[in-house]
């Protein structure tokens, strides 16, 4: 039994640490996983066979929880291919790209349809078992399953409001090579700013995702240390829509109309920053189904 799955990569409009209310939105960073399910006839516990070069206790804890949910047999074996375009604790939600991506192939694998909620919360609950996360991010897990702007109560595990993004507008990513610490390790520092982050948070639950991003981009910097203030500024006057730090960084996003995009990579910083024009993810973004 095969099953497949593609999830995405996303970017933050406002970081749940301070007030676990966060929001995100895919964009097209793929995670592919295949997954390959079979039995040996005997009663023992699963055996899962994971390429070294993406063994990582993320990506265990993901096939044992998906073999949990969805392929409870004993004697259960599962062979795992994984690739990722998503850079690695840059702000860019790979843990959760990844950890969904797995979770859905073996629960295609096993002839289960699961919705990506579902999905999600088994995401984050991965995410915090193995200390990637301090809130689980299922924002960020759901922004790599379905397109929009997604808002999400992280303490609950609730949807409060999905929005569909401007179909012209595209993101600039300036991605500096060093990579952020885990998010555990900021979230009392980010609790302590529960009073601006709620004021971040309000605005994303209005649907005003300029507001948000920028005043949740505020408090990231002060807390983590960035001095983006001159380059966020520069690029809206070049063009763009509102720039800001995804997740805990270092990545900066720039929000703009398409055609800005090549002028605003431009005007970035001539560093060793890897800069990438990506699209927002349209359409069903979990593609991938079971053979």
């Amino acid at each position: 039994m095969n099953g497949a799955a593609r999830t995405f990569g996303a970017i933050t409009i406002t970081n749940a640490l301070p007030t676990g209310i966060g929001c995100a939105a895919g964009v097209d960073l793929p995670v592919e996983a295949r997954v390959v399910l079979a039995t040996d006839g005997s009663k023992g516990p699963p055996t899962v066979e994971i390429p070294s070069g993406c063994r990582t206790p993320l990506v265990e804890e993901a096939l044992r929880v998906g073999l949990s949910q969805y392929f409870p047999d004993r004697g259960a074996v599962a062979r795992l291919t994984l690739r990722s375009e998503v850079p690695v604790a840059r702000g860019l939600k790979s843990s959760s790209a990844v950890s969904t991506a797995v979770l859905l192939a073996v629960a295609r694998a096993a002839g289960r349809n699961p919705s990506p909620l579902e999905i999600g919360r088994h995401s984050a609950d991965v995410a915090r078992r193995v200390g990637v996360s301090a809130t689980g991010a299922l924002d960020d897990a759901l922004a790599g399953l379905e397109p929009g702007f997604v808002v999400t109560d992280n303490v609950r595990g609730e949807v409060l409001r999905r929005t569909d993004i401007d179909p012209g507008w595209g993101v600039a990513l300036y991605v500096p090579p060093q990579p952020h610490p885990p998010s555990p390790n900021f979230a009392s520092a980010f609790f302590a700013a529960r009073a601006s982050g709620e004021v971040a948070a309000r605005a994303a639950m209005d649907g005003d995702w300029t507001k948000a991003m920028r005043l949740n981009t505020e408090l990231v910097e002060r807390t983590m240390g960035y001095a983006y203030r001159e380059i966020r500024d520069h690029l809206e006057e070049h063009g763009a829509i509102v720039s800001g730090v995804s997740g805990l960084g270092p990545t900066l996003a720039t929000i703009a109309p398409t055609a800005r995009l090549p002028d605003l990579i431009r005007e970035l910083p001539s560093d060793s920053a890897q800069k990438l024009i990506v699209a927002f993810t349209r359409g069903s973004s979990a593609n991938g189904g079971r053979s």
